[in-house]
């Protein structure tokens, strides 16, 4: 009997020694597993920049112009004469007669001192990727004036870049270096290191004038840009 006793008593306590271990090994694994998980959770999040400049490589310059008169028969002739003058104009600096279209058309009627009075307005648009040809065009502009054409306010020429989507994939991955550089500057002032990318965002791409120029209405376009973009990038720290 006393034994068994002996026996039951010593069975006991291999049961409890094993149970402490398996405690103390469960409580250093789950410790363990949170000290992961907090070096898991460490990141950085820090922004890239890339730029590059570039010729634009569409032109297009809208011209608006009109006559005005009391004589309607009259108006009319004046801006056909108008719009002939336009195409010699473009045809004399080697323009291609189907870079011009006709985009617009009006006439307005109402009374000048009393006179019933109409004005008939004209639109056409020059669309070239000559853009050394239409820098030249826009500097004679006002050949056209001397000539007689009255070219309206909006009368403008706008340059834009097309090709976008084919320096994309560069400049993104620019960017995304350039973020890193700035996540590892981090980290070897926090004395940590770099690891993978945890999340990425792509900016928005913009194309601007370059140097800050301005353009818009009342300011003339300019064919030199600047295309930028900015990704927000998170990254591990080891």
């Amino acid at each position: 009997m006393e034994s068994g006793v002996t026996t039951y008593n010593r069975g006991l306590w291999i049961a409890a020694v094993i149970l402490a271990a398996g405690i103390a090994l469960g409580g250093y694994l789950l410790g363990d597993g949170l000290l992961r998980a907090r070096h898991a959770d460490r990141a950085v999040t820090v922004r890239g920049l890339a730029e590059r400049n570039v010729t634009a490589d569409l032109a297009v310059w809208t011209l608006n112009y009109s006559e005005q008169g009391t004589d309607t028969a009259a108006v009319q002739a004046d801006i056909e004469r108008d719009t002939a003058t336009v195409r010699r104009f473009f045809a004399a600096l080697g323009f291609p007669a189907g870079a011009l279209t006709p985009t617009g058309a009006g006439v307005n009627q109402n009374f000048v001192n009393g006179m019933p009075t109409v004005t008939i307005s004209q639109r056409l648009q020059l669309r070239t990727t000559d853009i050394a040809r239409a820098r030249a065009a826009v500097a004679r502009q006002f050949d056209l004036v001397r000539q007689g054409v009255r070219l309206q306010e909006g009368s403008g020429m706008t340059y834009s870049f097309t090709r976008l989507n084919d320096i994309k994939p560069a400049m993104v991955a620019a960017a995304t270096r350039d973020a890193r550089a700035s996540a590892e500057q981090f980290a070897k002032d926090s004395g940590t290191g770099v690891g993978g990318i945890k999340s990425a965002t792509q900016g928005y791409f913009s194309v601007e004038a370059r140097d800050g120029e301005p353009s818009g209405y009342g300011v003339a376009d300019t064919p030199f840009k600047k295309v930028r973009v900015v990704t927000t990038v998170e990254f591990y720290l080891q």
